[in-house]
């Protein structure tokens, strides 16, 4: 038997203010079903959004780890020129996974752009600037690119900002889980991720 929880919560704004409230339902897995969902919709509106947290005392399992994540990303075919064939390989095996597989792994994507948005690595950054313009968007395309390059790497860049080359940026690592979604369900994929991967999202650390 299943020994799963979900915990749909729902945010809807009031009537003339600026208020939310929250709902929280605990819910067995096993009581999911299509119908669950329409009542909760009609319920809650068109508007409200749902968020899904799953608990399991199933010790080692998860529906998606951070070790699934890395060997996605080392799915990359650099022998491609081309930027969306270097990535089919991983928005392919992405899209044969379970959907929740999908939700996941930009979560983790947005977690470790997350934590090398730094002012340490956005100073390594300037450094190999020919001006002192700092571009947002470039930063976040070398962050992609630090990532893109694998989980050796990514761990030695997350610790010492200094060794960070804008020498490659790969934007193109944030439309993985986009497409491996419309991929699999030929729907739009409208997510919002855990972590705020823009440059100076992780105010902590600028």
């Amino acid at each position: 038997m299943c020994s799963y929880a979900a915990f749909p919560v729902w945010d809807s704004s009031m009537h003339h203010t600026s208020i939310v409230m929250t709902t929280t339902l605990r819910v067995n897995i096993k009581d999911l079903d299509l119908q669950f969902f329409k009542e909760l919709q009609t319920q809650a509106g068109d508007t409200a959004q749902v968020e899904i947290r799953v608990e399991s005392n199933q010790h080692g399992e998860g529906l998606f780890t951070e070790d699934q994540f890395w060997q996605i990303i080392e799915m990359f075919d650099w022998s491609q020129k081309n930027r969306e064939a270097i990535i089919a390989p991983a928005v392919v095996a992405l899209s044969e996974m379970p959907i929740s597989a999908i939700y996941l792994f930009e979560d983790f994507l947005s977690e470790k752009l997350y934590n090398i948005d730094t002012k340490e690595h956005a100073k390594a950054y300037m450094h190999q600037q020919s001006d002192d313009y700092f571009s947002a968007d470039d930063f976040l395309y070398v962050r992609c690119a630090v990532v893109a390059e694998g989980r050796q790497y990514y761990e030695t860049i997350k610790a010492n900002p200094s060794d960070l080359s804008i020498t490659i940026d790969f934007e193109h690592l944030l439309s993985v889980a986009a497409e491996a979604y419309l991929r699999k369900t030929g729907r739009s994929f409208e997510y919002t991720p855990i972590y705020n991967y823009e440059s100076k999202s992780n105010s902590g650390k600028w």
